[in-house]
C-alpha cells in the first residue's frame, strides 16, 4: 500500500528512466531545423566526421544527439517517415543496451536504425537479429536504404549462401539476419581449418528484434551441428509395434512436466516381449547393457502418450515437421533430440532418418552472451523482466506509447465445454463480422485453427486461415488483417513482425496489385485509387469498432496472450480483445479445473452459459506466473548445466582460434610431445621407486607405440645411478631426431602442414566425442541425487575429469600420429591437370574422418547454463596467468592453457 502511494507520488522507477531521456530528446528537436538544411551530399558526409570525432577520442555517448538527429533527417527523407519522440527514447535505450518494450504498431523496426548507425560508426559491425527470412530481406533493404544514405554498408544473412557472401555481409557495417543463421555460422566457423574460410568477424553490438521470442522460447533448445550416428531404425519400429499394446495402467503420463513412464506393470510387459523378441541382453530390462533398448521404449512411449499430430507435429510429404508451440509454425528442418523424432517417424510409419551425433553445441544463452553490448525491443518483456535481467544482464524499459492507447480489454468469458465455448466464440464473430469490424481470432494449434475454420465454412462466413510457413504470403495476410470485414484465423501471433493496420496497409496493396510495367501516369493513378480506398476503408473500420482480437484459450505465458492483445488499438486506433475459455481448455485442465467445474456446478451455471468476472482474470493470471516462475526455474537449472560445458567450450574454440592463426604449430607439437614423455616416464617409473620397482617393458612398448622410437629401454635401466630425469632426456632426444628426420625426409614446409592440419583434426575429433561423452553424462546424473549428493557438482566433477582425459589423449594422439606419420607423395600429373595435395598417412594409427555436418535444432532441451568462475567472463580470452575457468585451482597455463 505505501509502494503504491509512493508510485503515485513520485513515479514509478520506469517512470523515472523514462524522464531522463527527455532532456536529449528535446535536444535532437532543436537540431531538426539545421539538419533540414543541409543537403544531401552534407548530411551524409556527417558520417565521415562522426568517425573522425571517434578517432580522436569522442565516445559514443558525446555523438548521440547528432547522430540520432541524423538519421531521423534520413529517415525522413529516403523513407518518408520521421521518428516520433517515443521512438528516439526507444533507440537510446537500446543504445545504452537495454530492451525497449514498445507496443505493437509503434516502429519498432524503424527505431532500431538509430542505434544501428551509431554503433556502426566504430566500424566493428552491428548485429540485427531478427526471428525469421523474410523479416531478414524486408528490414535490411527497407531499413538499409537509410545507412546507404548516410554511406554506410548493409549485409543480410539468409539460407544458401555460400561462405565468400556470407563473408561480405558480415564485413559490413550492419548485418542482419536471424538467430539460427548466425548461431550456426558461429559453429561452423569453429570447425574450419583455416582462419580465410572463416565467415563472422567478432561480437560487438546485437540488437535482437523480438526478444522475448529468442532469448526465452527458442533458448530453451540449442544449436546443433551434428553428423551421422549408428542407424538403429529398425529398434524403433519394432519398439513402436509394442507401445500400442500398453494399456492404461501400464504408464504414467505427468503433462505438467510433459514426462510419460512406465509403471511396474508396463515394465514387466516390456521386460517379456523384449525376451520374447530377443533384444533383451542379459536377465533384467535395467541391466547396463539394456540402457539404449530402455532409452527407445520410452521415447516411444512419449511419441504415442504425448505427442499429437496437427498439435505438436505436422506429417507433410513423408516427412515429420515440428510445430513451434509459441507461434504455430512449421519448423523446416529442425529435429528432436535423444531419439524422439525417429519414435514420432515411427509411430506415423514414415521413414525413420538417421539419428546424429552432436559435432558441435550451443545454447543461445551462450551465443547471445559473447557480444560486448547486447539489447532487444519487443512489445511483451516485462512478464519476463526477471530472466532478462538474472540470464543476460537486460533491463526491461516500458517506454510510452505515442498515441494513448483505447483498446478495451474485455474481462474472459468461461464456459463448462469446448463445444460450448466454440458455439460462443462463432456466435460472437458473426456479430462482430455483420457490422464490418475486423475479427482476428488467435488459436493455439493447427488442429484447432482447422476445427474453428469448419465452424465457419457451416455458417458461410468469408475467413483467411494463417499457415504457419515463413514466407511473404503470412506477411501479406496479417497485414491485411485490419480491412473491413476481414476475417482472420491464426495460431499465437509471436513475432510475426507485420503491422496490422485498420482499412489494410497501402504499400502491402499497391505492391500486389500494381503492374509495375505500365506506364507512368496509369501506374500513378492505381497506386492514387489504392490509397484513396484505404483511407477511405480505415474510417469505416473506426466507425465498427476497430479491430477485434478473439482468444480461444489462455496460453501458459502471459506474454503470449499480451501479443495478441497488442496486435489491436495500435497508434491510438480504437479496438477490443476477449479471451474464451473452457474447463476442456489445457491450462484449466491441467491446472486445477476439476475444483472450478465443480464450483461453477454449484453456483448452477447451466449448458451455454458463461462465468465473467474480474476475479478469473486474476485468478488465471496468478496461475500464468506460477507456470512461468516454473518454467524460468527449468531454463535457469538447464542453464547451470550448459555453463560447464560452455566453459570447456570457450577453452577449446580459443585455442582452435589460436592454431588456426599461428604460422606453425611445431612448438606446440613439441610440447605436446614433451608432455606424452614425461607422463610415460612417470608411469613405467614412479617417483622415489626402488629399480627393482621400473616397469622398463612398458617403457619400451609405450615409447615405440607413441613416439614411434625404438630404443634399448633394458641397457639403460642397468647403468649405474641412472635416474628418471635422464630417461625423459634420452627419450626426448632420441624423438626429436627421429622427428627431425621426418621433416629432413619430407621437406619442412610439407611437415609443418601436416602438424598443423592433423592437430586440427584430432582436436575436433575428440571434442565431438567429449561432447557425446558429456550428453551421456548428464542423462543419467539426476540419480546421484538419491545418493544425497548434488547432481550439478556431481557433473562439474566428472565433466571437467572428462576435460582433462580428453586433452591427455590429444597431446598422446596427436604424438602418436606425427611419430607414425608418412607422407605419400602423388604420381607427376599432366600438365592439364592439377595435382592433388600430398596424401597424409599414420601406419597403423587409424585418423579422423571428417563428416559432413548437418545443421540441426532439436525442439527439445539438451541440458544446459552458472556463472562463469574465476573471472573468464563470455567473449573475454582467459589470461596465461588467470585462474583456470574450470575451477581446478591451478593457473589457466598450468591446466587447460598448457595444451597450446
Amino acid at each position: 500500500m505505501i509502494g503504491a502511494l509512493a508510485r503515485r507520488i513520485f513515479g514509478s522507477a520506469n517512470d523515472r528512466i523514462v524522464k531522463g531521456l527527455r532532456p536529449r530528446v528535446e535536444a535532437i528537436n532543436g537540431l531538426a531545423a539545421s539538419m533540414e538544411a543541409l543537403s544531401d551530399e552534407e548530411l551524409a558526409a556527417k558520417t565521415i566526421e562522426f568517425r573522425e570525432r571517434l578517432d580522436q577520442g569522442a565516445a559514443l555517448d558525446d555523438l548521440l544527439v547528432e547522430a540520432f538527429a541524423v538519421v531521423r533527417e534520413a529517415a525522413t527523407r529516403t523513407l518518408g517517415q520521421r521518428h516520433f519522440d517515443v521512438q528516439l527514447m526507444g533507440g537510446m535505450v537500446l543504445h545504452e543496451g537495454k530492451i525497449a518494450e514498445m507496443k505493437t504498431g509503434e516502429g519498432k523496426t524503424l527505431v532500431a536504425t538509430l542505434p544501428t548507425y551509431l554503433n556502426a560508426l566504430t566500424g566493428k559491425g552491428v548485429h540485427v537479429v531478427t526471428v525469421n527470412d523474410y523479416l531478414v530481406r524486408r528490414d535490411a533493404g527497407w531499413m538499409g536504404r537509410i545507412h546507404n544514405f548516410l554511406g554506410l554498408t548493409v549485409g543480410a544473412i539468409v539460407p544458401g549462401m555460400d561462405d565468400a557472401a556470407r563473408k561480405q555481409a558480415y564485413a559490413a557495417d550492419i548485418t542482419y539476419g536471424t538467430n539460427n543463421e548466425l548461431g550456426f555460422d558461429y559453429l561452423r566457423d569453429n570447425m574450419k581449418l583455416s582462419a580465410p574460410s572463416m565467415v563472422q568477424r567478432g561480437f560487438n553490438y546485437a540488437i535482437v528484434d523480438e526478444v522475448d521470442s529468442i532469448l526465452v522460447d527458442e533458448a530453451r533448445t540449442p544449436l546443433i551441428i551434428s553428423g551421422p550416428a549408428d542407424d538403429s531404425s529398425e529398434l524403433y519400429r519394432k519398439v513402436n509395434i509394442f507401445i500400442p499394446t500398453l494399456e492404461g495402467e501400464d504408464y504414467e503420463i505427468d503433462e505438467k512436466q510433459r514426462t510419460a513412464s512406465f509403471t511396474e506393470t508396463g515394465a514387466e510387459k516390456l521386460q517379456a516381449w523384449l525376451t520374447e523378441e530377443g533384444l533383451l541382453k542379459g536377465g533384467e530390462l535395467y541391466d547396463l547393457e539394456n540402457v539404449t533398448l530402455v532409452h527407445h521404449a520410452n521415447q516411444a512411449l512419449r511419441a504415442h502418450a504425448l505427442y499429437r499430430r496437427d498439435r505438436e507435429y505436422l506429417v507433410r510429404g513423408g516427412k515429420v515437421i515440428i510445430v513451434d508451440e509459441h507461434t504455430g509454425r512449421a519448423m523446416e528442418g529442425r529435429r528432436w533430440s535423444d531419439g524422439l523424432h525417429q519414435a514420432v517417424e515411427a509411430k506415423e510409419t514414415v521413414d525413420i532418418q538417421p539419428e546424429n551425433q552432436t559435432l558441435a553445441s550451443i545454447t543461445f544463452q551462450n551465443y547471445f552472451r559473447l557480444y560486448g553490448k547486447l539489447a532487444g525491443m519487443t512489445g511483451t518483456a516485462a512478464t519476463e523482466a526477471a530472466e532478462f535481467e538474472a540470464i543476460y544482464n537486460l533491463p526491461v524499459v516500458e517506454i510510452p506509447t505515442h498515441m494513448p492507447m483505447i483498446r478495451k480489454d474485455e474481462d474472459d468469458e468461461v464456459y463448462r465445454s469446448a463445444g460450448e465455448k466454440a458455439e460462443a466464440i462463432v456466435e460472437e464473430i458473426s456479430e462482430a463480422h455483420a457490422k464490418g469490424q475486423p475479427v482476428l481470432i488467435g488459436t493455439v494449434s493447427i488442429e484447432k485453427s482447422e476445427q474453428l475454420s469448419a465452424l465457419l465454412k457451416k455458417r458461410k462466413i468469408e475467413h483467411a486461415v494463417l499457415n504457419a510457413r515463413y514466407h511473404e504470403q503470412e506477411a501479406y495476410i496479417v497485414a491485411q488483417a485490419g480491412r473491413l470485414g476481414a476475417l482472420t484465423i491464426a495460431t499465437n501471433m509471436a513475432g510475426r513482425g507485420t503491422d496490422i493496420q485498420l482499412g489494410g496497409n497501402a504499400d502491402m496493396r499497391i505492391a500486389q496489385e500494381v503492374d509495375l510495367t505500365a506506364e507512368e501516369p496509369a501506374r500513378e493513378a492505381e497506386m492514387t485509387r489504392i490509397r484513396a480506398e484505404v483511407t477511405a476503408e480505415r474510417e469505416k473500420v473506426r466507425t465498427a469498432g476497430g479491430l477485434y482480437v478473439i482468444g480461444t484459450e489462455r496460453h501458459e505465458s502471459r506474454r503470449i496472450d499480451n501479443q495478441l492483445r497488442g496486435r489491436s488499438g495500435r497508434q491510438g486506433d480504437p479496438g477490443r480483445s476477449k479471451f474464451f475459455l473452457s474447463l476442456d481448455d489445457d491450462l484449466m485442465r491441467i491446472f486445477g479445473s476439476e475444483r472450478m467445474d465443480s464450483m461453477l456446478q454449484r453456483l448452477g451455471l447451466k449448458e451455454g452459459e458463461a462465468i465473467v468476472h474480474p476475479w478469473i482474470n486474476k485468478a488465471l493470471e496468478k496461475a500464468q506466473q506460477k507456470v512461468e516462475a516454473r518454467n524460468f526455474e527449468f531454463r535457469k537449472q538447464l542453464l547451470k548445466y550448459d555453463d560447464v560445458m560452455n566453459d570447456q567450450r570457450k577453452v577449446v574454440y580459443e585455442q582452435r582460434h589460436e592454431l588456426i592463426e599461428a604460422e606453425d604449430v611445431a612448438d606446440t607439437v613439441v610440447d605436446m610431445r614433451r608432455e606424452v614423455t614425461a607422463d610415460l616416464v612417470r608411469r613405467c617409473i614412479p617417483e622415489k621407486a626402488y629399480a627393482e620397482q621400473w616397469d622398463l617393458a612398458t617403457l619400451k612398448a609405450d615409447s615405440q607405440r607413441l613416439l614411434g622410437v625404438d630404443v634399448d629401454i633394458d641397457a639403460w635401466g642397468k647403468e649405474e645411478g641412472i635416474a628418471e630425469t635422464e630417461f625423459e632426456e634420452r627419450l626426448n632426444d632420441t624423438a626429436d631426431r627421429h622427428m627431425a628426420h621426418k621433416a629432413a625426409t619430407f621437406g619442412p614446409q610439407v611437415m609443418r602442414m601436416a602438424e598443423k592440419s592433423l592437430l586440427l583434426q584430432i582436436l575436433d575429433h575428440l571434442w565431438k566425442e567429449h561432447l557425446l561423452h558429456l550428453d551421456q553424462l548428464r542423462q543419467g546424473i539426476h540419480l546421484r541425487g538419491y545418493g544425497q549428493k548434488d547432481p550439478l557438482n556431481e557433473y562439474k566433477r566428472e565433466a571437467f575429469g572428462l576435460f582433462d582425459a580428453m586433452l591427455n589423449r590429444l597431446r598422446e594422439t596427436t604424438t602418436q600420429v606425427l611419430a607414425h606419420l608418412e607422407i605419400r607423395q602423388p604420381e607427376p600429373a599432366p600438365a592439364a591437370a592439377q595435382a592433388p595435395e600430398p596424401a597424409l598417412m599414420s601406419a597403423g594409427v587409424p585418423l579422423p574422418r571428417a563428416q559432413p555436418p548437418v545443421t540441426d535444432r532439436p525442439a527439445v532441451a539438451r541440458e544446459p547454463a552458472p556463472p562463469v568462475p574465476n573471472g573468464a567472463t563470455d567473449g573475454q580470452r582467459v589470461g596465461r596467468n588467470a585462474l583456470c575457468p574450470c575451477g581446478s585451482g591451478k593457473k589457466y597455463k598450468h591446466c587447460h592453457g598448457k595444451f597450446a
